[in-house]
């Protein structure tokens, strides 16, 4: 079984709903096929450390929590916002719908920012991370059918914790393993 580790954030439970309930007007409106990933599952990924055949070793997960911790410390609350949706078209096939947003999402941009470059001071991110393009997004489910840009109602949520998740791929299955607050 391969692992994968990664830091996000993740929308409160009554938006993960609203979230939830979109994405099932999405399908039924579009011919959707692709399952939505779930109210459990929504996220905004910030940073990938990896994916580890079996399981992630304890000193990655322990090296990350550390590195994350003061950043998580020193940055406050922030709204963020999406008011688009999108497919991802990199490829034919299975592709990512996603929640986009514009000036919405620039907490979410500080934050990956600052934590990328924690993430390489504690040589758990290479050097080109934070030259590498961002563009913050929560995958609401994967499909063969490409959906263009279109504007949705806003969909707003304060966050307040940096996440470390684990997730058990090929299993739909997310463990969060450190929560992080924010300064409030």
């Amino acid at each position: 079984m391969t692992e994968r580790l990664f830091f996000a954030i993740r929308p409160d439970a009554a938006t993960a709903q609203r979230i939830e309930a979109l994405t099932q007007a999405l399908r039924q409106a579009h011919g959707l096929g692709g399952r939505s990933l779930g109210t459990d599952r929504f996220h905004v990924t910030l940073h990938l450390i990896g994916d580890f055949a079996g399981a992630v070793p304890p000193h990655v997960v322990q090296g990350a929590i550390d590195a994350a911790r003061p950043v998580a410390a020193h940055t406050a609350l922030f709204r963020t916002g999406f008011d688009q949706v999108a497919s991802f078209t990199r490829k034919r096939r299975n592709m990512p719908l996603v929640l986009l947003g514009g000036d919405g999402v620039g907490g979410v941009a500080r934050l990956q920012a600052v934590l990328v470059a924690a993430l390489i001071a504690a040589q758990l991110a290479p050097a080109q991370a934070a030259q590498a393009g961002y563009t913050p997004h929560l995958t609401l489910l994967y499909d063969d059918l490409p959906m263009a840009p279109r504007p949705i109602d806003a969909i707003i949520w304060k966050a307040n914790e940096l996440l470390l998740v684990r997730s058990l791929l090929g299993q739909s299955r997310h463990e969060v393993l450190a929560r992080l607050p924010l300064r409030g």
